[in-house]
């Protein structure tokens, strides 16, 4: 089993990049940031991502659905993020990293759960906010460059996903997909 991390900055396309590969047939595993950021709020607390538990929800849900995914019979699966965006994201809040998140790098890296090409979409030039998104494109910017940090200081190789449209976007990730052994 192939398994591709698609990852970037918040507000950059990867969401609806997933969504048309889901529906050209592709197994996609959803994020898990964004759930527990929805359901911390809906339990009454406004900004989960102030908490430093908050990176152990998200790393326990990653993990849930990656075993959950490894059941299914699909060649090729698209996760939408990692244990390293979570990394990525504890340095971008200041929090430090919790020894569930070190265990599940270690993990993934020991029994190599990811292919080491990293789909990175680029950013767009702007960030429209969400309730889950409060994050300005000059932040965008920032966290986007600790991403490519975080995988590249992991061993993963980062594969652009240019600013374009969303067809030209999706061709880019299927060429590689198409590509890979």
């Amino acid at each position: 089993m192939r398994r591709y991390i698609l990852t970037g900055t918040p507000g950059a396309g990867k969401t609806a990049i997933l969504r048309r590969l889901e529906r050209d047939g592709y197994t996609v595993v959803e994020e898990a940031a964004t759930d527990v950021i929805a359901l911390h709020q809906a339990q009454g607390e406004a900004e989960p991502w102030t908490e430093p538990s908050f990176v152990e929800a998200i790393v326990a849900l990653q993990r849930r659905r990656q075993e959950q995914a490894a059941a299914l019979p699909d060649d090729v699966q698209i996760y939408d993020r990692s244990p390293v965006c979570t990394y990525a994201l504890a340095t971008y809040l200041g929090h430090p990293v919790p020894p569930a998140l070190s265990r599940e790098l270690d993990r993934i890296r020991a029994r190599q759960i990811y292919e080491k090409k990293v789909f990175f979409v680029q950013n767009l030039g702007f960030v429209t906010p969400t309730e889950a998104r409060l994050i300005t494109f000059e932040e965008s910017l920032r966290f986007e460059q600790i991403h490519q940090d975080a995988y590249t200081s992991l061993g993963y190789e980062c594969v652009p996903i240019a600013p374009g449209t969303l067809p030209e976007r999706v061709t880019a990730v299927k060429k590689h997909l198409e590509a890979a052994p």
